[in-house]
């Protein structure tokens, strides 16, 4: 919803709109922050999972199973820096950097 309401804010020149869009952007910024946390912990508990329910039963297998559900896991991190980048920069081109 926040892409919609910055590029109508660019398309009928509203920087009201552009604002909104901005702060619905920032508050997705600040849930994928908060998802994080569960996010690891979710990996931590499917590796113990995965060892209690005799799923994962070498050693070698619990090594494969820690470096897939780790890559998962920097998934979020890396789509959640990237969200932070893209917030600062709608923040310096429409917001902080306004030099009107």
């Amino acid at each position: 919803l926040a892409w919609p309401m910055i590029l109508g804010g660019l398309f009928f020149r509203s920087f009201g709109l552009i604002q909104l869009g901005i702060v619905l952007f920032a508050a997705l910024v600040v849930f994928q922050i908060a998802t994080l946390p569960v996010e690891f912990n979710a990996s931590s508990r499917a590796k113990a999972a995965l060892a209690d329910s005799g799923i994962v039963v070498t050693e070698e297998e619990a090594r494969g199973v820690s470096r897939v559900l780790s890559a998962a896991a920097l998934t979020y991190v890396a789509a959640t820096v990237a969200a932070i980048a893209q917030l600062l920069f709608f923040l310096l081109r429409f917001g902080l950097g306004s030099r009107d």
